[in-house]
């Protein structure tokens, strides 16, 4: 009934769909993947004797079938008994989230489709967030901050997080930083509702057990005025990951294994649901590193059933009651067919990298040993979170070294800065991020924003303006990602690059780590 194989090399992990089958993704690794194909049930699903007597029609409604986590959101949503995938759905969305970048475009084709006088649909359920190009004297991206602005007053939009001082992040107590980090500390991230986005990474949010996608900036300008929606359900591809995650191991390494396997394509319009012993065990900020980049793989959207952890995250950022969330139970895996049903099993051997030119051009790090590098990053929605920081912490702390390169640490928001600056790393004896950061020589965490993640104008903080080699907890790794379009980038966790940036190579961390 199934075929099992081992693959020699990471660059050839192919996956025969006919087939059920145990692949190992290289001789080093020992991450295991199991993968069915979508099966068509011929069961008998009713059974009628001879109509005896005149019947009444059915006041029962109509039969439910099994649905998956995303597809009973937007049922919900869609005010649906049931939806399935390839239906086209009118949505009512809870959050609109836009930026400083596609918030002006936004806002222009709102005005220009319902009126330059026009109110948007909820003044409480839009959330606007300056956190790209913020910390620049490029005029062009400073207005765009005004025009945001000047929105927001004209609307009195509730959920606005300006900033005004540039010199001096801290003189702004509304700004906050990385949108998609912003939004799960301020309490906008709730189990079961639809957040949209004008971010393609919107899909963090999925981490709370949500709906979350980005959209472009005319269909933003269409919910700005309705509140609504026409989305097309997407199929599931449901991962499910067992086993004890190994200290040295973050999930950046475990979305980065998986979209080796997948492609940056195998995704495409497709709901990457996770769930299993090893996602239960992880943080909050864990699964948000698990969902925000499943748009890498071509995902719609990334989804983790909320549990225990979700709910004592949300605990201190409510902005509704608790008992007003919806919770989305989700069914047994033989009580709805996926697109795809993936087994993972987390063993050892897997800190990953993603080598210049794609997200899915993956290999162990220790493979990549030879390779020199200019420089290390540490930040973005991915990889700038304070857990993240605490990550590279505890690498700098373990090996007593200093940096051989330049190592530039942006957190995400303003809440991440403070906690870099006064929470104790476990184990070091009550120092914080920021005097380990000092001691290992690396530069003082700057200003938080989405920094040079993007590129961004010249005079973006570690930006690179020169054709460099650099290991990044970003997301994204194109030709020109962070600036200049010959510059290479290998993607990889926290642990991973805090380790390279000591010896100036790509490293496996657990060279200081054991």
């Amino acid at each position: 009934m199934a075929a099992s194989s081992a693959i020699a090399s990471s660059s050839t992990a192919f996956i025969n769909k006919k087939d059920v089958g145990l692949f190992a993704f290289s001789s080093q690794s020992s991450f295991s993947v199991q993968t069915a194909r979508k099966r068509i049930s011929k069961k008998i699903v009713s059974v009628m004797t001879p109509q005896q007597t005149e019947r009444k029609p059915a006041t029962t409604g109509s039969v439910k079938t099994g649905m998956t986590m995303t597809e009973k959101i937007l049922a919900k949503a869609s005010d649906k008994p049931d939806v399935s995938p390839g239906d086209n759905v009118w949505v009512n969305v809870d959050v609109l989230m836009t930026h400083d970048v596609c918030g002006p475009g936004s806002i222009g084709i709102f005005k220009k489709e319902f009126g330059q006088n026009a109110k948007v649909w909820d003044r409480e359920k839009l959330v606007i967030i300056p956190d790209h190009y913020i910390f620049t004297t490029d005029e062009r991206a400073n207005r765009n901050v005004d025009i945001l602005r000047d929105f927001c007053n004209e609307q009195n939009i509730k959920y606005f997080y300006d900033i005004k001082d540039l010199g001096n992040f801290r003189a702004n107590p509304d700004y906050k930083g990385v949108c998609h980090v912003a939004l799960a500390q301020e309490g906008h991230c709730r189990p079961g509702e639809v957040l949209l986005g004008t971010d393609s990474h919107t899909c963090t949010a999925g981490a709370f057990g949500q709906f979350a996608t980005g959209i472009g900036n005319t269909d933003a300008g269409f919910v700005l005025g309705t509140g609504k929606i026409l989305l097309k359900v997407p199929p599931t591809l449901r991962f499910v990951m067992d086993g004890e995650m190994p200290d040295y191991l973050l999930a950046k390494d475990l979305i980065l294994q998986i979209i080796g396997e997948i492609s940056v394509a195998g995704a495409t319009y497709k709901a990457m649901e996770f769930v299993g012993t090893t996602v239960e065990s992880l943080t909050m900020e864990e699964r948000m590193t698990l969902c925000n980049m499943v748009v890498e793989a071509g995902g719609k959207n990334g989804v983790i059933p909320a549990d225990k952890t979700t709910y004592d995250y949300l605990e201190e950022g409510l902005l509704c009651p608790m008992n007003l969330f919806i919770v989305m139970k989700e069914p047994a895996c033989s009580e709805f067919l996926t697109d795809e049903h993936w087994e993972i099993v987390c063993l050892k051997d897997c800190n990953l990298s993603s080598k210049p030119h794609s997200p899915d051009n993956r290999a162990l790090a220790r493979e990549c040993k030879d390779v020199k590098i200019d420089r290390v990053y540490i930040g973005s929605c991915t990889g700038g979170k304070t857990e993240d920081f605490m990550a590279a912490a505890k690498v700098f702390l373990a090996s007593g070294k200093k940096v051989k390169v330049p190592t530039f640490l942006v957190p995400a928001t303003q809440k991440v800065w403070m906690d870099v600056y006064s929470l104790p790393v476990p184990g070091s004896g009550g120092k914080t991020c920021s005097q380990i950061f000092e001691e290992a020589g690396c530069d003082t965490p700057a200003s938080p924003s989405c920094g040079a993640c993007l590129g961004g104008p010249k005079d973006t903080y570690a930006r690179m303006n020169e054709a460099q080699v650099c290991v990044s907890t970003t997301n994204r790794n194109f030709p020109g990602r962070m600036g200049h379009k010959e510059g290479q980038i290998y993607l990889a966790s926290p642990y991973t690059a805090a380790a390279s940036a000591l010896t100036g190579y790509v490293t496996d961390p657990r060279e200081f780590l054991q």
